[in-house]
């Protein structure tokens, strides 16, 4: 392994030579100097790994040195070695860009614990990282194969989100293999049990169903909106389980997390089926039964289909909560965003306030249309970073730091989730067949059976159909659904994108998190 070289700086560099010899004994190869000026011309000169610098010398400053060698080479780390504790003088050096900084006088172990922060970092990370995942890899295998309900395969799901999480930190590409094989693994497993027990589950006191969408308002929301304090329903569309664990160490600095559940969506998980049974409180059949004509058939055009949510609320409210003073906003970009948080003064009067955000699922369609989206989220990693990074900058954050600031609550959620699609499955259809890829209904469809999860009867399924003879078949594992028309042009052109609508742990596993104010 090649050694890190660093460069020691300080005028007094002779009295320093025991803890020169002790790294050299730890592997480091350590090049000295006494001065800032002759410190730049070896920066100039030469390659190092690190630089630790002392702060107080005469001549050039340490402070001055440091600006030097960042103008020279900018990404290169320097622990700023100093006698002082004064605040003004490291929020210099912290604004100069400095890795670490240490303070006189400092032991060879202090030195030692800087340097692997900084340089070893990544490969102690990834040492850790991967010998914890490998401990872990049996009992997940042993979580996955006995798995029986749908709280078993909610420890799975969490386990296996963890380690995707924590691998992403590491650089270890056969380990990053071996976890996706595992995934693939359970996400097959997962289809299996679903397509086993979802109709039970929607038959009316079935012990062992889970939370599913038509029940989330009823069982969570309402109630915990009768608690007195204000409560903001967070409905972030789209929002995968990873997705929100990348962004909950940004939230946990505004409020205080104070439960996770998870709940499972209704079939189709699209916004028009899973979020219309969210905030009717019905399946989509009894949607399409009760108010006819707020259920948009699904081969009609998708726009119109989800604009009939607030009167959904007001039916659900009105039956299930009279008096409950709330409100209902829609969310489809930052300006909006800002327009509904200038409003805050009044929302904070009500008790419940309904916020849907729809940049995550926005995104995700923007992913399959534009190279330039396709090109920044390449992977599930770099989609996760992309919704944090939205998180951090969009209008929601600082309505979150407004609700702890106020005293009020929140409750964030979503209606579905996505998944990454890879296999082509071939579909006949006619011209009143869906076009969703995830799932298709239709009268005429045409399929391998064994390839999907197929419901023959939908009312068995508590979902509304166009004719007699229709029926609903879902993509299952990272499958999706292409008619035979031109389907080299539209499998290819679909491949590798986020799409939802199927069975998948991704997809279906939804969290709730419930948030209080810090103080």
């Amino acid at each position: 392994m090649k050694k890190s070289k660093i460069l020691w700086i300080d005028d007094e560099i002779e009295i320093l030579r025991p803890h020169i010899y002790f790294l050299t004994g730890k592997g480091y190869e350590v090049e000295t100097c006494t001065n800032g000026n002759d410190a730049t011309d070896l920066v100039r000169k030469n390659l190092y790994d690190l630089v630790l610098l002392d702060e107080h010398m005469p001549g050039l400053s340490g402070i001055e040195t440091l600006r030097q060698i960042k103008r020279i080479r900018p990404g290169l780390p320097v622990v700023m070695v100093t006698k002082s504790e004064e605040e003004a003088l490291m929020e210099e050096a912290i604004g100069s860009e400095i890795a670490d900084y240490l303070i006189k006088p400092v032991k060879p172990n202090q030195v030692l614990l800087a340097l692997k922060k900084n340089l070893d970092q990544k490969r102690l990370v990834t040492e850790i990282t991967t010998t914890g995942y490998r401990q872990e890899f049996t009992e997940i295998s042993g979580m996955i194969n006995r798995a029986v309900s749908i709280d078993d395969w909610y420890n799975i799901y969490r386990k296996l989100t963890y380690w995707e999480l924590e691998l992403d930190k590491s650089n270890d590409p056969g380990m990053h293999e071996i976890l996706n094989d595992q995934v693939a693994g359970a996400e097959s497993a997962f289809c299996r049990f679903v397509a086993k027990n979802y109709l039970s589950w929607l038959t009316p006191g079935t012990e062992d169903a889970p939370l599913m969408s038509h029940r989330l308002m009823e069982k969570i929301i309402l109630p915990a909106a009768a608690g007195g304090t204000p409560l903001f329903m967070i409905l972030i569309d789209n929002l995968r389980y990873d997705q929100w664990k990348i962004a909950e160490p940004e939230i946990s600095g505004l409020m205080r997390v104070t439960g996770e559940l998870l709940y499972t969506s209704i079939l189709p998980t699209t916004t028009q089926f899973a979020r219309n049974a969210v905030f009717s409180g019905l399946m989509p059949l009894a949607i399409s039964k009760t108010m006819p004509g707020k259920w948009i058939p699904d081969y009609i055009d998708e726009e119109g289909k989800n604009i009939y949510e607030e009167d959904f609320i007001r039916r659900m409210i009105s039956l299930s909560a009279p008096g409950l003073k709330w409100s209902y906003h829609k969310i489809n970009n930052s300006q909006e965003g800002r327009k509904v948080n200038e409003r805050f003064g009044q929302l904070v009067k009500n008790n419940l306030n309904i916020l849907v955000y729809n940049f995550v699922d926005i995104l995700s369609h923007a992913r399959t249309e534009s190279g330039v989206i396709r090109d920044l989220a390449t992977d599930e990693r770099a989609f996760r970073n992309i919704t944090r990074s939205w998180f951090i900058h969009s209008p929601i954050y600082e309505l979150i730091r407004m609700i702890s600031q106020n005293g009020a609550r929140v409750v964030l959620t979503t209606d579905h989730g996505s998944i990454k699609v890879k296999n082509p499955v071939r579909v006949v259809g006619d011209r009143e067949s869906s076009p969703s890829l995830r799932y298709k209904t239709g009268r005429n469809l045409a399929y391998e059976s064994s390839s999907v999860f197929e419901v023959a009867n939908p009312q068995k399924a508590f979902l509304p159909s166009t004719n007699i003879s229709s029926r609903f078949i879902f993509a299952l594992n990272r499958d999706y659904l292409v008619y035979q028309n031109k389907f080299n042009q539209y499998a290819a052109y679909y491949r590798d994108t986020f799409q939802h609508g199927g069975v998948s742990m991704q997809e279906m596993i939804l969290p709730i998190v419930f948030l209080e104010p810090l103080s």
